[in-house]
């Protein structure tokens, strides 16, 4: 099923090159399309990301030319500070510029991928202590606040401190890491979407969401970005609270997902027909789940069970959300969300979640990860 499945994404991802052209898919709209953006969001990274998958699931040199094509655009993106006032550096330029230093050691995307890293390291703020999340600093509504999407960014400072040895990356990483597992990882292994500190003391002020239900819910997408994002740092670190942490997160998922194994846009909200699923946050647990267990002694029952619960998920995702039986839809995974309770493509394609569909499948049938850490020999 899993080959079958990739080989469709790729076939569709390779459609979908001379659709796109300099554009970047973002979210879907009715009739099966995608919206395009020129570098104006968060999200570009990853179809730069469905090209590198597609050109190491297929060989074909189509998926390197265009993929190349985007990472030359990404340069041109930091030149010019286009929509970068955001810590999503990571999302950026890790399936891009970074992808293409890991597979090919192109030495101009090492760069990029450095330079991306140093915009990056001008979020942190010292009085504070943490990676600021959006807007310049000092902003009343968005001075002190984290995300738990950053978990899936650090890592771009991460890999630029293997290369080059600047302390200033790892200190960086794991000062805002150790931040996230304090203050958004709640003691029932739920997790905040946000959370709020006094901008010149660092005082933590509070949890709270953004695109979750409540501020007392627990936004599905966010526990997906945990699950994924305390794994890689155990990965880079060898800290073992972040393999516990990680491990407690994707338990909770697992233990909360519907029939369908495919979970709604939160898990307090109530479930409903019409209600929204995010397929999104799904596959990128999937993921995460993929690389946890990779970290656990084979025999061990939580690996089992959580390599058994993502077996059932992208059954699920692949049988009933991928749309293999829709030649003409240019996304991989329907019924995605993106912020359902601000009216933004509650239930559509989403980029991040078809090239962490790709992710996962290539994981499965190849045993290639992403683009989050360097491949070893």
């Amino acid at each position: 099923m899993w080959n079958e499945a990739l080989m469709h994404a790729v076939e569709k991802t390779k459609g979908n090159i001379e659709k796109f052209g300099d554009l970047f898919p973002w979210t879907g709209i009715e009739g099966g399309d995608y919206k395009r953006s020129d570098h104006e969001d968060w999200t570009e990274g990853f179809w730069s990301g469905l090209l590198w998958l597609s050109y190491e699931a297929s060989g074909d040199p189509v998926f390197r030319e265009a993929a190349i094509r985007t990472v030359n655009s990404f340069r041109k993106r930091l030149v010019d500070f286009k929509v970068l006032d955001h810590h999503d550096i990571g999302f950026l330029y890790m399936p891009s510029a970074v992808a293409w230093w890991m597979l090919e050691e192109a030495e101009e995307a090492k760069r990029l991928g450095l330079e991306a890293a140093e915009t990056l390291l001008k979020r942190w703020r010292p009085a504070g202590g943490y990676i600021q999340a959006w807007g310049p600093a000092g902003d009343p509504q968005n001075g002190g606040r984290i995300i738990i999407d950053c978990l899936l960014n650090i890592p771009l400072l991460y890999w630029a401190y293997e290369q080059t040895g600047d302390s200033r990356y790892r200190d960086t990483a794991l000062a805002h890491v150790e931040k996230c597992r304090r203050f958004l990882v709640r003691g029932d292994d739920s997790s905040y979407h946000t959370f709020y500190f006094k901008q010149e003391t660092g005082e933590p002020i509070g949890g709270g969401t953004h695109q979750g239900y409540t501020d007392g819910s627990t936004w599905t997408r966010g526990q997906a970005w945990g699950i994924y994002g305390f794994i890689l740092s155990y990965r880079y670190t060898q800290n073992p609270l972040y393999l516990e942490t990680s491990r407690r997160m994707a338990a909770y998922f697992i233990d909360r997902l519907p029939e369908d194994q495919v979970t709604y846009w939160d898990f307090d909200v109530p479930a409903e027909e019409g209600t929204p699923r995010d397929s999104s946050a799904t596959a990128i647990a999937c993921c995460g789940i993929l690389e946890l267990a990779g970290h656990l002694p084979e025999k061990d029952p939580d690996r089992i069970r959580f390599e058994s619960a993502v077996h059932r998920c992208m059954k699920s995702l692949t049988e009933n959300y991928f749309t293999s039986d829709d030649p003409e839809a240019e996304g991989l995974l329907r019924h995605g969300s993106y912020h359902v309770g601000g009216g933004m493509s509650p239930d559509d394609f989403v980029i991040w979640g078809d090239y962490f569909y790709m992710e996962a499948l290539m994981r499965l049938v190849k045993n290639v990860p992403g683009y989050w850490y360097e491949r070893k020999a």
